[in-house]
């Protein structure tokens, strides 16, 4: 007997033939085009602080340097995601049950020394970058999430699906503009408004405002 697929896979299936009828717009394109532009020169620009990042981790806790995740993007389709790491070995699988502000809360034991530096600055983001270029994700839009906790969200949150309509981002209006402890119904409104009102001005504004809050958070934590 043929073993039913994860509900996380149905679920997402049955959603990804809903964001695959959202009508593209011109603006995805030359959202694109200045997606692969704009990666492609922090890419090269960040590689020595990657390198160096990189290097502070294996010489601090070891392998592996970086972390990588199964996520899900625009439509629904599946893709590995790249952070540097800044867990404990094996702190996946005991985080992996929880969600929200009790996440949160136990994450703060999980962290390693260099670690909770790089997530406090975000640049254990900066991997993202080749995500970007791959054509995974955006520099902006809604954080990409777990299989898993996409399947708890829209049963508890109807709406939630409609996140699958662009690709996912680096950076967004709810990371900029609330915490990691902002409730998932008021960072959906933030992403819904980016969705619904994407353009290249509020795109330039989202990542000049993410670069500022990095660099003063980086300086901030030294």
């Amino acid at each position: 007997m043929a073993t039913p697929p994860p509900l996380e896979d149905t679920l997402i299936q049955g959603y990804r033939q809903l964001a695959s009828r959202a009508e593209r717009r011109r603006i995805d394109v030359e959202l694109r085009v200045l997606d692969v532009a704009l990666s492609t020169v922090l890419a090269l620009l960040s590689l020595p602080l990657q390198l160096a990042i990189a290097g502070a981790i294996l010489l601090t806790d070891g392998r592996p340097a970086l972390y990588r995740g199964q996520r899900v993007g625009r439509a629904g389709r599946f893709f590995t995601i790249n952070k540097f790491r800044t867990l404990r070995r094996g702190a996946e699988d005991r985080l992996g049950p929880y969600l929200g502000h009790e996440l949160v809360e136990r994450t703060q034991a999980e962290y390693t020394p260099v670690g909770r530096w790089l997530k406090a600055s975000q640049l254990d983001e900066l991997p993202q970058l080749w995500n970007v270029l791959q054509g995974d994700m955006s520099l902006v839009g809604p954080r990409p999430i777990r299989p898993r906790f996409f399947a708890e969200l829209t049963t508890d949150i109807p709406a939630y699906w409609q996140r699958l309509v662009v690709q996912p981002g680096l950076t967004g209006f709810a990371q900029m503009r609330r915490g990691y402890e902002t409730s998932m119904e008021e960072k959906l409104a933030h992403d819904l408004e980016w969705i619904a009102d994407r353009n290249v001005r509020l795109y330039l504004r989202t990542l000049a405002a993410t670069g500022w809050r990095v660099l003063l958070q980086s300086v901030g934590r030294r």
